[in-house]
Order: structure tokens, then C-alpha cells, then sequence
């Protein structure tokens, strides 16, 4: 799994995706499961957020800001 970040700052990364690569979310608690969905659209600059995210497994919607606990696995990686 690869996931791409781009330094800003000493104590902070930004993400960058495209559409059709897939976000994965690490739980921040013990025994609460990742949550992982594929990128629709990228509606910020130069493929950063946020996100139109579809989630799994429920196929939900939602604009996505991401935090430090995900990655982003690319499409071309994913074979």
C-alpha cells in the first residue's frame, strides 16, 4: 500500500489524490474498523481536499476533509 503525502510544515503533511484512487481511514480506537472509499471528485487545487468520497460497503456520498489517520492508496498501484 502506498500512500502520498507532500511535507508542509515540520509537524504537518497535506494529501493529495485523483479521482478513482481510495482513501483509507485508520481507526484512532481499538476494535473500530477502517473505513476505506474511492475518490469521485477532488475539488481542491492540485488534488488536494477536500473529497467527494464514495464510501464502503453502504455506497454512501460525502465531501471528505482528510485528518492524519488516512492514506491514499493510488489506482495505478492497485493494479
Amino acid at each position: 500500500m502506498s500512500h502520498n503525502t507532500v511535507p508542509v510544515a515540520p509537524m504537518e503533511a497535506a494529501v493529495e489524490a485523483r479521482v478513482g484512487d481510495r482513501i483509507v481511514v485508520h481507526s484512532t480506537h481499538q476494535g473500530e474498523p477502517e473505513r476505506s472509499g474511492q475518490v469521485l471528485e477532488v475539488r481542491g487545487e492540485a488534488g488536494g481536499p477536500p473529497y467527494l468520497v464514495k464510501w464502503s460497503p453502504d455506497g454512501h456520498t460525502a465531501l471528505f476533509f482528510p485528518a492524519g489517520t488516512c492514506t491514499v492508496v493510488h489506482e495505478a498501484l492497485r493494479g
